[in-house]
């Protein structure tokens, strides 16, 4: 059983959308996996290869209990009762307390496929008449993770929740420059994308501001709930 899994259409969508509160979970001790649906394989710059590569370095800059990569194909994944089965016995694999999956609209329809993907995913685990296997061939018992967010992504969304990443900020970029081929290079020769410009790391720390400014401190994730939240008393929220 682990405390938080994390699932991710590309390579880096997890770094880019809150691995400030990945790495604020792991410097708890939480125990947190990161799964990757597909290689990028599709992306302007590096390849599939590298960028495996490029998602272990950055699981050591968070401390992942571990990293997978489901193989699907980028662009191409469909949420459908196939892939809909491999996520499940993923989840069922880890038991996970709760779930971080990616925003629920956004600039690539990826991320919006991979949040429904993932979301129905995680609901169809608990239902017991569903049988999946593991990789040794034994039946896993159905598990439903207690609550799920989505991290946000390129478009500004109104989050539900904010999390105080600052003291976690400088390590959320070194997560995300692991990614070395997608980013701000001025050695690099390969083509130019929207990822690969100075100002794109620019807009990144201007939207940890902005959703750290809505709670008073210097830097914040913003995440949208998948469900209605609960707290036992108001004064839970008192900060």
């Amino acid at each position: 059983m682990i405390d938080l899994l994390v699932f991710a259409a590309h390579p880096d969508d997890a770094e880019l959308g809150c691995a400030g509160t990945i790495a604020k979970e792991t410097a708890k001790g939480k125990k947190v996996v990161i799964v990757d649906l597909t290689q990028g394989e599709l992306g302007t710059r590096g390849s599939g290869p590298l960028r495996l590569q490029e998602a272990q370095a950055a699981a050591k800059v968070l401390h992942l209990y571990a990293r997978e990569n489901m193989g699907f194909r980028d662009g191409f994944f469909r949420n459908d009762e196939e892939h809909q089965l491999a996520l499940i016995s993923v989840i069922r694999k880890y038991r996970p307390q709760m779930v971080l999956m990616n925003a629920p609209e956004d600039r690539h329809p990826d991320h919006g496929r991979a949040s429904d993907l993932c979301t129905q995913a995680c609901f169809l685990s608990g239902l017991r008449r569903i049988e999946t296997k593991d990789e040794n061939g034994q039946i896993q018992e159905p598990w439903r993770p207690k609550n799920a967010f989505h991290y946000i992504q390129d478009r500004f969304l109104f989050p539900d929740v904010v999390v105080d990443v600052s003291d976690f900020w400088e390590i959320k970029k070194q997560s995300i420059m692991a990614f070395r081929s997608q980013f701000y290079d001025p050695n690099s020769t390969e083509p130019n994308s929207y990822i690969s410009s100075p100002e794109f790391l620019e807009f990144i720390n201007s939207r940890g501001s902005e959703y750290g400014h809505q709670i008073g401190v210097k830097y914040g994730e913003g995440f949208i709930r998948s469900k209605m939240l609960g707290v036992d008393s108001l004064f839970d929220f008192i900060s």
